[in-house]
């Protein structure tokens, strides 16, 4: 369930009547369900700009960094990144709206740079307690922060970016910590303790401000 939305999952030899039926039987909880979500989301405003132009503010890494829009004779809209947002925009689209294309190449360059945080951030804690993971992943996911598959293959959602970098931390290690223990036990968070002492405060920072860093760019 996402504000206004509802996906129903069934599997596939389930008859479609039987899964109307089954949403009606649940119709009351449905509404109530909807309410409490559309309340929550009121009371988070998402951290993005309303319009990807000069001068936006563009959060990142717990802070926020203006934009800069470049014209450039490139065929590609380039980003780079030094104490504010530079986006080089192709002298074709300077002329045009180009808020979306602007969105698009920021959420690429992040997602990039996540993976190489995230790698830089599991090659400091893997080795103390012997927890590598077989495949590192950065994910769009709209309900999770990370994720540690049977395989050992570790998911990290790339909007922690977005959060201060202690908080990225924070996921890593939650999830390597998974490798050794699947479950959420006095035992696991002594070896999170193990790895970041103060992970309370940091899981902390994530309850209180994930719903608004969950909205995205």
């Amino acid at each position: 369930m996402t504000p206004g939305k509802v996906d129903v999952v069934a599997p596939l030899k389930v008859a479609e009547h039987k899964i109307h039926q089954f949403v009606q039987s649940k119709r009351e909880w449905i509404v109530r369900a909807l309410a409490k979500i559309a309340a929550k989301s009121q009371q988070h405003e998402t951290l993005a700009p309303a319009v990807y132009g000069h001068g936006a503010d563009i959060p990142y890494q717990g802070a926020s960094y203006k934009l800069t829009v470049r014209p450039t004779k490139l065929k590609k809209i380039k980003i780079e990144f030094s104490r504010e947002f530079i986006v080089h925009i192709p002298d074709a689209l300077i002329i045009h709206d180009h808020s979306a294309e602007i969105k698009e190449a920021l959420i690429r360059w992040m997602k990039k740079e996540s993976k190489i945080q995230v790698e830089q951030l599991v090659n400091r804690h893997a080795e103390k307690k012997q927890l590598f993971p077989q495949t590192i992943k950065i994910k769009t996911q709209k309900s999770r922060w990370g994720s540690c598959g049977i395989h050992n293959d570790i998911h990290i959602n790339w909007l922690l970016i977005i959060a201060p970098p202690e908080v990225l931390e924070y996921v890593v290690v939650h999830e390597l910590c998974h490798i050794k223990i699947r479950n959420h036990s006095a035992h696991f968070w002594a070896l999170v303790a193990e790895h970041l002492p103060d992970y309370q405060s940091r899981r902390y920072w994530l309850k209180k401000h994930g719903s608004s860093l969950m909205l995205g760019l």
